[in-house]
């Protein structure tokens, strides 16, 4: 019959080994892409409606945007960085309505962040 001893050092190393943290795979939730890269990934358009008032006025020009493309495609977390008021209503408006490929990162859907430009330029 073979016996095992207990002590109170293996209660202390059964301590430390329940103790011990579990490593994790960093998650990343977000992703800087170029403008150039998610350019490439559009996959639905829509231009924005000239605002009457700018067509009036001859406001012409480029808003920039800043953006989440989510897993799905679908566009989120507008926000104008540059360009005429009036303008930025109409392109982000537009821009709500546009549809992108998902962008994989090791095979995997992930949101990215970038920037879109919407150019206004009069007929």
């Amino acid at each position: 019959m073979i016996g095992i001893a207990s002590n109170s050092g293996d209660k202390a190393l059964s301590g430390i080994m329940q103790a011990a943290p579990t490593v994790r795979t960093p998650v990343l939730r977000t992703v800087k892409v170029s403008q150039g890269v998610s350019q490439g990934l559009v996959l639905k358009r829509i231009s924005p409606d000239y605002p009457a008032q700018a067509r009036q006025l001859r406001i012409e020009g480029t808003v920039q945007l800043e953006a989440t493309i989510g897993k799905d495609g679908g566009v989120s977390n507008l926000k104008v960085v540059s360009g005429h008021p009036i303008l930025a209503r109409a392109a982000v408006e537009a821009v709500k309505q546009w549809k992108y490929k998902p962008y994989l990162l090791n095979g995997v859907a992930v949101e990215i962040d970038t920037q879109i430009s919407v150019n206004f330029k009069l007929p």
